[in-house]
């Protein structure tokens, strides 16, 4: 059976490359929204922390009619970190829309999703976007794309792919350049002409492909898949089998997509994308099956992660003022609910109980979690991010990225040398309107804490994007931070007066007022060692006055540290402390004495 009223597509992008945009276009102009209603932007990005770094995190599900035929469409994110979201949602769909930048062109995550889409043989539409920009170059960008397919051994049938040039934010798509047009109706024509529809077995026994696990307070687990062989409905009796075997459950509702919502069926065939209540023993990469005959699907394959680190119950003397979750219970469940649909990531515990060792993608993919988890309430602590090494044919290697900078020519210099110390091999160079893009092999703990100084380097100027590429025998060392930090060495409330004696020694992260623990980083001192300071020195009272020693303090404002700031800022000695209030900086021994005698034993060893 072929069902020719449906279709089921990804939509994949590098970052910011207009996906979202596209997908709201889509929706306002196939009518679910009515023509006067007031559509918030984004509105796929249904997530705060989505919203307010304007990335996707979680891929979306939505669908849209076009004349009869249902379109199911899958909003992915762009960032290399939440790749594995990309991996798994390819499973769902027969065709993908690869939007590319008409300017940037490919960039390294449309190379990366565009093997992951070439290697499930989906059918490609390539989409070039921002067709309105000032300096756009879609003509080029076509070649750039074409050359891309090639390189990642595209075969004739996949060369061969159609071409749609759009401004989702205008909401218009064209065949050609020159068309006049203002509506999306050429993409949703070659959407129905080029993607085939799901074809299969609707009388063989059921088969659906676990891709999404979803949580609702009111029902529970959501489970979200493609039927793939056969029909399902509400209320059947199922099998969930995997590679370890078979457990037997019961479908409580079942439901399929419609606009943003999700709507109660009673039924679902082959092709269609659905989503489950009353199935709690499922996990990605499960197939739900006839009882009678439960056969299971391939299980979906992703990438490993490449970055771990330590999460732990915080120790700090402010533990448990500002958190709700503050004990290793909480933080053991939180963190296994987590790994259970976040695929790309893992969670081991470790020998000391109250800690844990959590591997993902990226810095990113991590801070978000850890982002997630304060604004939930939980307190907690974590190291310095680690890359995870591996044993390749004996040789013991480390994962490398594949990073491009795009720079104005004048920081060419800096950034060059920058990348040189962090064990960068520079394999391309481009110019391209003034700007220089530079493409290099790098090993990933090179990366950590390199944007903020890029940023610093080229004046707030540069882009840098980078993917996995691969593992290598391991480099060498790279030097880590080359200034030592500002550590308290008494508690209490820091002063005004305390602060000012200090901004000679380095740059602040504290202001007047604040709460502050012996061991907490303070500020960053301008020589490459530690110094203990005392923030909360306050000014002696005499009855002798000197000519301006009671003039006004001018304080320089401290350096604020985003949560990504502060991860990349850490030395293996020192830790983050996240609370939903306050993100600090501290030493892993608090004790200054303790401390000294840890170092020394460390010269020693």
């Amino acid at each position: 059976m072929i069902r020719n009223d449906l279709r089921n597509i990804a939509i994949i992008a590098h970052v910011d490359h207009g996906k979202t945009t596209l997908v709201d276009a889509m929706l306002k102009q196939s009518g679910i929204f009515r023509s006067n209603e007031q559509v918030a932007e984004r509105v796929m990005d249904s997530n705060d922390l989505e919203r307010e770094r304007g990335i996707t995190i979680l891929s979306k599900n939505t669908a849209i009619m076009y004349k009869d035929t249902k379109i199911n469409v899958v909003d992915t994110p762009g960032h290399a970190d939440f790749s594995g979201e990309v991996e798994r949602v390819m499973n769902m769909v027969d065709g993908a829309l690869l939007l590319v930048d008409s300017f940037e062109g490919p960039m390294p995550q449309t190379k990366y999703v565009l093997k992951k889409a070439l290697a499930q043989k989906l059918k490609v539409i390539v989409v070039i976007n921002k067709i309105d920009r000032s300096d756009a170059r879609p003509q080029e960008v076509v070649d750039e794309v074409l050359d891309l397919f090639i390189e990642l051994e595209a075969n004739d049938e996949q060369l061969d792919f159609p071409i749609i040039y759009a401004s989702a934010r205008s909401g218009l798509a064209k065949n050609s350049l020159e068309e006049d047009n203002d509506n999306l109706i050429p993409l949703f024509e070659c959407l129905l002409e080029k993607i085939p529809a799901p074809e299969g077995d609707i009388d063989a026994p059921l088969q659906a492909m676990v891709t999404t696990l979803d949580y609702d307070d009111y029902v529970g687990k959501i489970v979200i898949g493609r039927v793939v062989r056969g029909k399902i409905a509400g209320g059947q009796n199922i099998v969930i089998a995997n590679s370890a075997g078979t457990i037997n459950g019961k479908i409580s509702r079942l439901y399929l997509y419609e606009g943003l919502n999700r709507v109660e069926v009673k039924e679902a065939a082959i092709g269609d994308i659905i989503a489950i209540t009353g199935l709690d023993d499922v996990t990605i990469g499960d197939t739900i099956c006839d009882v009678d005959n439960p056969e299971f699907l391939p299980t979906i394959s992703i990438d490993e992660p490449t970055l771990s680190m330590r999460f732990a119950v915080n120790t700090s003397p402010f533990a448990g003022k500002e958190g709700e979750f503050v004990t290793s219970r909480h933080l053991r469940a939180r963190l296994f609910k987590e790994a259970e649909t976040n695929v790309s990531l893992r969670v081991k515990e470790t020998e000391n109980t109250d800690s844990f060792e959590v591997a993902g993608r990226g810095e990113l993919h991590l801070s978000v979690l850890i982002e997630t988890m304060r604004r939930e309430g939980y307190e907690l602590e974590v190291g310095k991010p680690k890359v995870i090494l591996k044993q390749i044919d004996g040789v013991l290697s480390e994962p490398l990225e594949f990073l491009t900078v795009d720079v104005p020519q004048e920081y060419m210099g800096p950034v060059m040398e920058a990348l040189g110390a962090r064990k960068a091999e520079l394999v391309n160079m481009i110019e391209n309107a003034g700007y220089l893009r530079l493409e290099f092999i790098i090993p990933a703990r090179g990366l950590i804490g390199f944007r903020s100084n890029f940023l610093t380097d080229t004046k707030g100027t540069g882009i840098m994007n980078h993917i996995f590429h691969g593992y290598a025998p391991v480099k060498g060392e790279i030097q880590g931070r080359s200034r030592g930090a500002l550590v308290a060495f008494a508690a209490g409330e820091t002063t005004g007066y305390g602060i000012a004696g200090l901004e000679d020694r380095g740059v602040m992260f504290i202001s007047p007022g604040e709460e502050v623990y012996e061991g907490m980083i303070v500020g960053e001192n301008t020589r490459d060692i530690d110094m203990d300071v005392n923030p909360c020195k306050k000014k002696h009272v005499t009855n002798m006055r000197a000519s301006g020693s009671d003039d006004a303090i001018r304080l320089t404002p401290p350096r604020v540290l985003s949560l990504e700031q502060a991860l990349e800022y850490i030395n293996d000695d020192e830790l983050v402390e996240i609370t939903p209030k306050n993100i600090r900086l501290r030493k892993a021994v608090l004790n200054r004495q303790d401390r000294g005698k840890v170092n020394k034993l460390g010269r020693n060893a």
